[in-house]
Formats: C-alpha cells, sequence, structure tokens
C-alpha cells in the first residue's frame, strides 16, 4: 500500500510559509523623521563644538534633545525598512519631553532673561550661534516632534497608564541633578543648572518640593493633555496611506 501523495511532497520551508512581516517602505516618513533627527542633533553639537554654555550636558534641554534624536532616528530606520512604528510608551514620552522643552522656554525662561537665557553663553561665543542653539533645541525640535506626531502617528494610542513610565525620565534628570551637585565643590561652574534646583539657597526639602510641584502640575499635567489630544484628533497618517492606496497600481496578478 502506497502512502498518501501529499506525504510524498518535499515539506515547504518556514521562509516559504511565512508572510514576512516587513511591510512597505515609507521614504517620506524617513526622510522627514531623518530631518528632525539631524535637527535635534545639530543643537547639542553646536554648543558642544562651540563651547557654548559650558558644561552643555547637564541641561535638561540638551538631554531631552539627545533623548529626542535617538528616538527619531530609529523611528526614521524602522519607517525605511517597513517596520512597525515606535511603541506608543516610548513615542508619547518623547513627544512630552520636546513640548516641555519648548514651553517652559518660551513661556517661563525668555521672560525671564535674554532669549537665550534658558542656556548661560559665553559671551565670547558670539550671538549668532547662541541664537542657532536656542531656536533649534527650544523651537525647531519640539515642533519636528509634534509634527511627527500629527502626521505620521495613528491617534488614540497614548494611554493614561503610560504617564508614570513618562515622568521616569524627569525624576531620573532630578537624580542625575542633585547627585552631581553634590559631589561638586561650592562654587563651582553650574553646579545647579536652575535656580529652583539650588540646594544651597533652598535646600534638599525646597528643591524637592519644588521639583514634585513642577512635575505634578508641569509634567503630569501635560501628559494628560497629550493624551486627551491624541484621542480627538482625526487620523492624518491614516488618510494619506488610504490615498496611496487608491493611487498606487493594481499588483499583477495571475488570471482568474
Amino acid at each position: 500500500m502506497t502512502a498518501p501523495r501529499a506525504t510524498l511532497l518535499p515539506r515547504p520551508r518556514a521562509a516559504e510559509v511565512l508572510p514576512d512581516p516587513a511591510g512597505p517602505r515609507r521614504p517620506w516618513a524617513t526622510a522627514l523623521r531623518a530631518a528632525a533627527c539631524g535637527a535635534a542633533v545639530a543643537g547639542p553639537a553646536i554648543a558642544l563644538a562651540t563651547g557654548y554654555a559650558p558644561p552643555t550636558l547637564i541641561h535638561f534641554t540638551v538631554l531631552a534633545n539627545i533623548l529626542v534624536a535617538g528616538a527619531l532616528g530609529w523611528s526614521a530606520v524602522r519607517s525605511w525598512r517597513g517596520g512597525p512604528p515606535l511603541s506608543p510608551r516610548l513615542s508619547g514620552g518623547v513627544l512630552l519631553l520636546a513640548t516641555v522643552t519648548g514651553l517652559m522656554y518660551h513661556l517661563v525662561l525668555v521672560n525671564h532673561g535674554s532669549p537665550t537665557s534658558a542656556l548661560r553663553g559665553d559671551p565670547n561665543t558670539g550671538a549668532g550661534w547662541s541664537t542657532t542653539v536656542s531656536v533649534l533645541l527650544h523651537t525647531v525640535t519640539p515642533l519636528a516632534v509634534a509634527t511627527d506626531w500629527l502626521l505620521l502617528t495613528a491617534p488614540r494610542t497614548l494611554r493614561l497608564a503610560h504617564i508614570p513610565l513618562w515622568l521616569s525620565a524627569p525624576a531620573a534628570y532630578l537624580g542625575l541633578t542633585l547627585t552631581r551637585g553634590a559631589l561638586l565643590s561650592p562654587g563651582a561652574p553650574a553646579r545647579y543648572p536652575y535656580p529652583f534646583l539650588d540646594v544651597d539657597t533652598y535646600g534638599y526639602t525646597g528643591v524637592l518640593t519644588q521639583a514634585l510641584a513642577l512635575g505634578l502640575l508641569l509634567f503630569a499635567a501635560l501628559g494628560v493633555l497629550i493624551t486627551a489630544v491624541d484621542h480627538l484628533r482625526p487620523n492624518v497618517a491614516g488618510w494619506f496611506q488610504h490615498r496611496r492606496n487608491r493611487i498606487s497600481p493594481p499588483a499583477a496578478g495571475g488570471l482568474k
């Protein structure tokens, strides 16, 4: 008795059975995200290259731009490979950091000093570089992140449960700043990069109270607002995808 014909056929390989997980490449999304990543890198790079506002890396704005650059760069790679978008837990946190950076500068710091008061620059650096750094750090990067969120991501993906995770970055920055200030000797330059974090002036109790109030009133409130807007905004990314599918030529198929 011979075996059934199906058992005599060669077994297909896994690669021939499983679908390709990669989707179509998204060149426009890749280009926009790569440009936004370049803008986020340019601000800290120029600040470091010109010696503007030493020590540059301790400023929240600079660290936030570096984190934004890493997230946008990886998002651009995924778009080019046709991979899935970043997790809302990560993309929402990046959006929150960029939003706080832009709002704090334009609503608070500019009104309490010169246009470059968010970073105390070296007077020998020159007004041109100072303005360029400030515009890149506080305006271009936040707008680029907001544009990416509004045009290239699907709505209704952010959750209130994500907010505690988003707040971990500002909490880590607070711990880093206080630890660094405790290790430096009194009178060291930029020992505490922001006045409300100056332990010598307010003590640890005052600094922690102000930081907690800032975190609850600003970061958490903005996180709630961003989540609410995400559930109300239109699906622009889906509209672009639908339009592209409509104008694309039909794929070639076999005869029916």
